[in-house]
């Protein structure tokens, strides 16, 4: 339990140190554009932006991330085994039982989001309902209610609206470099600045995207792996489940680069879990066949 406990600490520390940067890295913009105009106006916009979004981020991330998904709420009535499911698990790990979300797509995958566990919700699609057995589809659910647990989904969940504004940053820099207005000298200057920052945000960008999903760490997802074999004390049905999910192609619609981090196995689907030697040293998520193997030997040992 030490490591459980030392996980959750290290991830609200992450969430609080990722919000920083945020911050510092808004006001920094700020501070260029208002030297760049001469208006000291602009880096006090910029702060107080900052601080708003980073506090929408912290707040309404889950809602936000539910509505990038598509995935909607599902009634007990209309799916009452797996709302029986999923409370039998959530009384076992001693969480509250979290909302349920269905996303209307035949790729098998879920994901679990929230600031809390008293907020938490379980997101499935109708493809890992459909195509899993009831002891794979509790791997998958124990798997989750671990993330919970474990504050994984605080972080996880932040990670995707603040790598969201970073894209919309690098948009918005390239294009105001290009914005027209009295030609003179000090003019292009400022346009030469713009023009600047935007291209190192948008090449700096989706690396700084990757680097952030990738500071949430892979551990998460052995730990995970872990935590949700010791709940159901069946590891093998989380492993069959991972085979199946990993083995099936069929990319998911409603996931992108932003959000692929959040679910048990990586959305986009590529062969062999990633696009060549290089890109594999990027994935959010470890290899399927070593995660397979970790839970199976759990299961032998």
């Amino acid at each position: 339990m030490a490591i459980v406990y030392r996980h959750i600490a290290s991830n609200k520390i992450k969430t609080a140190i990722l919000i920083m940067a945020f911050l510092i890295l808004i006001t920094a913009v700020g501070f260029v554009f208002s030297q760049a105009y001469g208006d000291p106006s602009i880096l006090y916009f910029a702060a107080g932006f900052s601080i708003l979004y980073a506090a929408i981020s912290y707040f309404f991330s889950s809602n936000i991330t539910l509505a990038i998904s598509r995935a909607k709420p599902v009634e007990e009535k209309a799916n009452p085994e797996l709302y029986r499911l999923v409370e039998n698990l959530a009384i076992a790990a001693g969480l509250p039982t979290p909302k349920i979300y269905i996303i209307e797509d035949t790729a098998m995958n879920a994901f679990a989001t929230g600031r809390k566990p008293e907020n938490a919700v379980l997101v499935f699609t109708t493809g890992i309902l459909q195509k899993l057995n009831k002891t794979e589809l509790e791997g998958v659910i124990s798997h989750e209610l671990s993330h919970i647990g474990n504050y994984d989904i605080r972080l996880m969940t932040v990670v995707v609206v603040l790598v969201g504004v970073l894209t919309l940053l690098a948009d918005f820099f390239l294009r105001a470099s290009f914005f027209g207005g009295r030609r003179s000298r000090d003019s292009n200057q400022l346009q030469a600045v713009l023009m600047i920052v935007g291209i190192i945000l948008a090449i700096l960008s989706p690396i700084i995207a990757t680097l952030i999903q990738l500071a949430i760490s892979r551990k998460r997802e052995y730990l995970a792996d872990a935590s949700g074999a010791l709940l159901t004390r069946y590891p093998e049905g989380l492993a069959s489940a991972l085979e199946k999910i990993s083995a099936d192609t069929e990319p998911l619609e409603a996931a992108n680069k932003s959000t692929a981090h959040l679910y048990i196995t990586n959305p986009l689907k590529n062969h062999h879990d990633s696009i060549g030697w290089f890109a594999g040293l990027f994935n959010t998520h470890p290899p399927a066949p070593d995660r397979i193997k970790r839970l199976r030997e759990m299961h032998r040992g």
